[in-house]
């Protein structure tokens, strides 16, 4: 398997999107701020994250989810959780 997450900052309130084979290593390292993309970003909580079978289709919908409208899909498929929890 292979994931697809999406990080929402505690710090600055926006999502990082990402894949990975090992989802659980690769919070820890977002976490630990050895990501270099993230590390200023810091604290993390997972929000999202889906499965997919290949490499490929998981690159695919990170691309997607990184888009205007894949942040649209997240914000509406979110949003009893960001509404508890509002984006600024």
């Amino acid at each position: 398997m292979v994931y697809v997450y999406v990080l929402l900052s505690l710090k600055d309130r926006k999502f990082y999107t990402g894949y990975t084979d090992d989802l659980r290593r690769r919070f820890n390292e977002h976490r630990r701020g050895t990501v270099f993309a993230t590390k200023s970003r810091r604290p993390f909580k997972l929000i999202y994250y889906e499965a997919c079978l290949s490499q490929k289709d998981a690159k695919e919908r990170e691309l997607y989810l990184k888009t205007a409208w894949g942040k649209r899909y997240l914000k509406h498929r979110l949003k009893n959780y960001l509404n508890k929890n509002p984006m600024r």
